[in-house]
């Protein structure tokens, strides 16, 4: 039986609460990738790897770049303990995403708008829009940027560019979702590379390292600079839109509907996202790790900017192609964000508003909302702008997160809703922390912002 054949006999008969609610999750490729039943564990573990490394891309993109550079600089290794709270906090949430698309075959916008009233879902959907529109924005600058470091091209000519990178999602998902999950793995291949010469090179301290990551300093709730950037780090490390993603990318493998195989495809989901996120944690580490290296421990506390680090990081560092290394990672980082903002972009609206409109359309209406205001940012404040917006764009992602998150806890608790699939008291309880957590930051942020 070819891949095509197995994955038609096991597409669902789907089945849903409300009357409209018929069509599954990215229904092209739903169910499209054929799950071998036998065989050893790798082969079943390899068929479900992919979802994972899609998702780990919003946790490397541009706006984290900016926030760990900033973090860094200015502080050191302090914020590592947040690098790595934070991603203990996505690996937890992505796994329940993971959870939730595959026992119940909504997605997240699916079964918000199946169990929440209309207003609420207008309000979820908006602000699910606007972590989209801050994510694009992080991608169009950091691509920008890059194609201006290596290229010389200018910001304002680079973010124009950025448009034209819709129509390569469209080319990949026209030959696959498999083929898009390879060009991921490729650029996230590329920019781990980058990095680890890098890391080798600045061979920092490692009992430093593991102290910071693992011990938390007061001050990063009692410094309002640090708070700021450490709430920066939390809102691009866990990207709201990426909840709504996994759980509906998870789908795409035609593993049998039934209890058995849905919790044998929760499994292999989870362990595929998980090893992802560490590979994530990795990468932002090390953007910190290298901005400590080579600007903290040598007096320049002030770099906070994409352009500044690449100038000054081959003479500090001491490896003449590090500055290139750096840029071509980053703008690997802006090409693979594309993806994930494209995809999230159709499952938020397809999955709240049931209203489908060409890809490349909603491609270009998206990217063109976020290349508007990096335009003009840098047309009146130059790079300095662009940077600074950067890193508000990750705090206003920040902002989006309780939207998500509240919403998929509570369904993933609900027995009703998951029957054998809910999750037990204990993780309920830790999800329940954790979102109780990102609350607490952000009324932080709102308190500071509005006293001053």
């Amino acid at each position: 039986m070819s891949d095509a054949d197995a994955a038609t006999v096991a597409r669902p008969a789907w089945r849903f609460d409300r009357p409209g609610d018929e069509q599954p999750s990215l229904r092209e490729v739903n169910a499209s990738i054929a799950v071998p039943q036998t065989g050893v564990w790798f082969r079943r573990l390899f068929a479900f790897m992919g979802p994972g490394y899609m998702v780990s891309v919003g946790y490397m993109d541009p706006g984290n770049w900016a926030t760990d550079l900033a973090g860094g600089a200015q502080f050191g290794y302090t914020l590592l303990f947040i690098i790595m709270l934070s991603n203990l906090m996505a690996i937890l949430l992505q796994a329940l995403s993971a959870r939730l698309g595959i026992a119940t075959g909504r997605d997240l916008a699916q079964a918000c708008r199946a169990y929440y009233p209309r207003p609420v879902n207008y309000v979820l959907w908006i602000a699910c829009e606007l972590a989209i529109i801050a994510c694009d924005l992080a991608e169009v600058i950091g691509t920008a940027i890059a194609l201006q470091l290596l290229f010389g091209i200018p910001l304002i000519g680079g973010a124009i560019l950025t448009a034209l990178d819709a129509f390569l999602v469209l080319l990949l998902m026209n030959k696959g979702f498999r083929y898009l999950e390879a060009f991921v793995v490729a650029l996230l291949i590329i920019i781990f590379g980058c990095f680890a010469i890098q890391i080798f090179v600045a061979a920092p301290p490692a009992g430093t390292i593991l102290h910071s990551m693992f011990v938390p300093s007061p001050e990063i709730v009692t410094n309002p600079t640090m708070l700021y950037i450490a709430i920066g780090i939390i809102g691009a490390t866990v990207m709201p839109h990426n909840l709504y993603l996994h759980s509906s990318i998870v789908q795409t493998r035609a593993y049998e509907r039934t209890d058995s195989g849905k919790r044998d495809a929760i499994k292999w989901a989870t362990t595929d996202s998980t090893i992802a996120l560490i590979l994530a944690l990795f990468v932002n580490a090390s953007i910190l790790i290298v901005a400590a290296v080579a600007f903290h421990d040598t007096g320049h506390h002030d770099v906070a900017e994409i352009g500044q680090a690449f100038e000054l990081l081959s003479p500090l560092l001491g490896l003449g192609i590090a500055s290139i290394l750096f840029a071509v990672a980053l703008l690997a980082s802006g090409l693979n964000s594309t993806v994930t903002a494209t995809l999230a972009g159709q499952i938020v609206m397809e999955g709240f508003l049931r209203l489908r409109i060409p890809q490349w359309a909603r491609r270009l209406v998206t990217r063109g909302i976020a290349i508007v205001p990096v335009v003009v940012v840098t047309a009146l404040y130059g790079e300095k702008g662009t940077g600074q917006l950067l890193v508000f764009s990750q705090v206003i992602l920040s902002m989006q997160l309780p939207f998500a998150v509240v919403p998929l806890v509570q369904f993933v608790s609900d027995k009703k809703k998951m029957g054998n699939f809910a999750i037990p008291r204990a993780v309920a309880a830790l999800a329940w922390v954790v979102a109780a957590i990102i609350l607490v930051l952000n009324f932080k942020l709102l308190y500071d912002t509005i006293a001053g």
